[in-house]
């Protein structure tokens, strides 16, 4: 989820036949690697794209990055956040969201993905401190 969240701040899009022909110590690195601050982002997508052309000789994908992405916005939590929550008998405060760190909210809201399977959702709540597990019946 470490090299995800990169990947949505530095604009490539990493495809598993790619992620696959890394070395161990590449993806290490991938996850290791500083990407918050602009130059770091800027130094991260080069890293990258210069490792997928590497690998496979061909350019990498480049996205669109978000401005303002919703992780980021801690004022705000995201409708699909709520919904997925209330349905498993869960309600995050607004305190609890504007603590979570921003890796944190883009798991969430990765997991809350229509085109996710969503099994992973509670197990996240859980594991950031947000539901005990006797709480999550």
């Amino acid at each position: 989820m470490v090299v995800r969240f990169k990947l949505d701040s530095c604009g490539v899009k990493l495809k598993l036949g790619e992620w696959n022909r890394f070395t161990p110590l590449e993806c290490d690195e991938l996850v290791n690697l500083p990407c918050g601050e602009s130059s770091e982002i800027t130094a991260y997508r080069d890293y990258l794209c210069g490792l997928i052309f590497q690998h496979t000789g061909s350019a990498a994908t480049l996205l669109e990055v978000d401005a303002h992405p919703a992780w980021l916005n801690d004022r705000e939590i995201p409708s699909t956040i709520e919904v997925k929550a209330a349905e498993s008998g869960v309600v995050i405060t607004q305190s609890q969201w504007v603590n979570l760190s921003p890796l944190q909210r883009f798991a969430l809201i990765k997991l809350t993905r229509s085109s996710h399977e969503n099994n992973n959702f509670l197990p996240a709540l859980q594991e950031f401190g947000l539901v005990k597990v006797a709480d999550s019946i």
